[in-house]
């Protein structure tokens, strides 16, 4: 299916890219036309996102003319099980990809590879959230909306052949456009892509593809699906200017409730990870999560789904108290559940269900217990926000998409004040936000240091070895010595009569051993000494996450397995490997940032000598080079050469435009027409480089 899509539509973007090659746009004006591109492409697919979850709503949940469901009443507590169910098998079938879920991967795809998302990734996603929501299953539709619009954006990025920094760039925009339009918001979206995907890293040119995406965006949602706002409600009264120390109050609430959440999220995932929840198969354990999700909601009918008519409702007063508190814990407890146990959906929507429940208890209490009077209204509205913010660590997003759905700007002021105590609280507890933990659980490690950055750049495939000595966990100990003495490497790894790797022995393990080799060499086999507990990393992390790792796992040497089956090995990585890298590469970038200066006023083709045999040069890439990854090429091995940095033309088709950028390329970086090749390397390999 995947392929038949490519065959479709690359010819489209093929002959559109050649179209505004050939009209010689400026480079601003097509980085602009492509972001608006980007932007409708992700809001028709948000568009179809939502209508796909009303449609099987309305399945599920539409009830006939004498108010008794389609489906029957008591037929209604299944359908969220069956919901899980149906994940539990797509997540069976396809385990890789169905790992690879929620901002988090947008998020690692932005900051480490290239701003690349597989599309059967975005499709997987998409088929599966539109199930969990639409069949009744307490989360929301942000985490998906965000990763399909920037699955969308990261495969046309692929088709139009962008650089990686282009499609970083647009895959941030695609997932801010995505959340503009779920939520018509868009300056929610451009802030949500700018704190959460970009991690608040700024720069100008990015931001006005944000902004340019997010607008796209929410104008497609707006002709299709409408231009309403999410929520109605009567005009609020914050109140006197002297209550105001009482939003501040709202905010400490929200941000001890946004730190219990997560307290509690994490409580789940280390229950789910013990023996004794293992022992249950993970679709029993989904279909019992949607069993309760059906039993609730079949009491409290608001708990089904996303939550909007739930808050609807509470700001036009129809709850009394005891619900209101019903279904706040039932929120708060049902939405990690069904999130860890394996559905798929977002955290946003949540929050702002349970934090409209705490600021009408909020107002509540203060009303009944103090006489002051606290509009339900205001501190509904404020307590959206603050819980919003808190959960995910985004004020400014939180303010927008608040703002943006209420259109009312009397309550900006209070709002503000709560989120910003609320996010406050929960960062200082947490020192960090929510998907920040998130990646350091699965071993990734973001930073804004450049040592970081150095390694963040650099893959795993691009220093492995392919050449693991492997061994079958049987073999006896006369077999598995001459395997270290003669081998470069220092573990071995065991695998057992299928193939699939077991555990590895190093060379600590082995050298107690030979002491006793004559009485042993026949009576231990590999599987005896074997390390069971094994650290595995794949082809496309980065060196980042896994210099962690071996801090983690002591180690030499960690395996290198298959993206579709961890069990199968296919390489091995070296910390010794890791830090030769490392240090060349923090070379090549102390050399270039001193000469950053000089090789601006190089022409192509001069030569700059920087010591005894040594000397720097400006090549542009031949014919072979273009289309190939720095990876690919191996310009160390085969010519000698190391680059320094790459001079790209400012405009992507147009190579008499004089100006250029710099950048810093990664291994993954692909070589493009445009592109000068700043060359260092022995006066001999720079002279040989003129005749490329």
């Amino acid at each position: 299916m995947l392929n038949l899509i490519n065959k479709k539509y690359h010819p489209f973007f093929e002959k559109l890219k050649k179209y505004f090659s050939k009209i010689a746009l400026p480079d601003y004006t097509l980085f602009s036309i492509y972001a608006v591109l980007i932007g409708l492409a992700a809001g028709l697919a948000t568009v179809l996102f939502h209508f796909s979850i009303d449609l099987l709503n309305k399945i599920f949940f539409g009830k006939t003319d004498s108010g008794i469901y389609v489906l029957g009443a008591e037929l209604v507590i299944l359908i969220p099980a069956i919901g899980m169910l149906i994940q539990s098998i797509m997540v069976y079938s396809v385990p890789d990809i169905s790992k690879r879920k929620g901002v988090t991967e947008v998020i690692k795809a932005v900051t480490s590879r290239g701003g690349l998302i597989p599309f059967r990734i975005t499709i997987l996603n998409f088929i599966a959230s539109v199930i969990n929501l639409g069949s009744g299953n307490t989360v929301g539709p942000e985490g998906p909306a965000a990763q399909i619009g920037g699955g969308v954006a990261s495969k046309i990025g692929s088709l139009l052949h962008l650089s990686d920094q282009r499609r970083r760039t647009f895959t941030a925009a695609g997932s801010g456009a995505a959340i503009a339009a779920i939520f018509n918001a868009p300056l929610g979206g451009v802030f949500f892509a700018f704190e959460v995907i970009l991690l608040n890293d700024f720069q100008t040119t990015t931001f006005s593809a944000l902004i340019l995406a997010s607008v796209a965006g929410s104008a497609v949602s707006r002709i299709y699906i409408g231009n309403t706002n999410l929520f109605t409600f009567p005009t609020p009264d914050i109140g006197e200017y002297q209550y105001f120390y009482l939003y501040i109050l709202l905010g400490v609430v929200c941000g001890l409730i946004g730190i219990l959440f997560l307290k509690y999220d994490e409580f789940i995932v280390s229950l789910l990870k013990k023996n004794k929840i293992k022992v249950l198969p993970q679709w029993v354990i989904m279909i019992l999560v949607g069993l309760l999700t059906g039993v609730s909601g079949y009491f409290f009918r608001d708990i089904f789904g996303i939550g909007y008519k739930g808050i609807n409702d509470l700001l036009n007063n129809q709850f009394i108290w005891q619900v209101v508190l019903i279904l706040f814990l039932l929120k708060f407890i049902l939405v990690p559940l069904n999130l860890n146990s394996g559905g798929f959906g977002g955290i946003f929507a949540p929050a702002l269900f349970m934090g409209a429940m705490i600021g009408f208890l909020f107002s509540y209490i203060i009303t009944t217990f103090t006489g002051i009077p606290a509009n339900p209204t205001a501190y509904i509205l404020v307590g959206m926000g603050a819980t919003l913010a808190g959960i995910n660590s985004i004020p400014i997003t939180a303010i927008l998409l608040v703002y943006e759905m209420t259109n009312e700007y009397s309550i900006i002021l209070p709002l503000m004040l709560s989120v910003i105590i609320s996010s406050t609280l929960v960062q200082v507890v947490y020192k960090g936000s929510y998907y920040l933990k998130i990646l350091e659980k699965q071993g990734y490690r973001i930073s804004e240091g450049r040592e970081s950055n150095i390694l963040s750049s650099i893959t795993v495939e691009s220093i492995m070895k392919n050449d693991p000595i492997i061994i079958n966990q049987k073999a006896p100990l006369n077999e598995i010595i001459p395997l270290i003495i003669d081998s470069p490497h220092r573990i071995i790894f065991t695998v057992d009569d299928s193939g699939k790797l077991i555990g590895e022995i190093s060379n600590s393990q082995i050298r107690p051993l030979i002491t006793e080799y004559e009485s042993l060499q026949k009576s231990i086999v590999a599987g005896d000494i074997a390390d069971t507990r094994l650290y595995k990393v794949f082809k496309y992390n980065d060196l980042d996450s896994v210099v962690k790792l071996f801090t983690k796992a002591d180690t030499e040497e960690l395996p290198v397995v298959d993206d579709e089956d961890e069990t199968k090995i296919i390489g091995v990585i070296a910390k010794q490997d890791v830090l030769d890298i490392y240090s060349k590469e923090s070379i090549k970038l102390n050399l270039a940032d001193a000469l950053t200066k000089e090789i601006r006023t190089l022409r192509q083709l001069d030569v700059s000598k920087i010591a005894d045999g040594y000397a720097i040069a400006e090549r542009r890439p031949s014919f072979e080079f273009v289309g190939k990854t720095l990876g690919e090429l191996k310009l160390r091995n085969k010519y000698g050469l190391e680059i320094l940095m790459i001079k790209k033309t400012k405009d992507l088709f147009d190579e008499k435009k004089k100006k250029s950028e710099i950048i810093m390329p990664s291994y993954d970086y692909k070589i493009a027409n445009n592109d000068i090749l700043v060359l260092f390397g022995t006066e001999e390999k720079i002279k040989k480089s003129a005749d490329w």
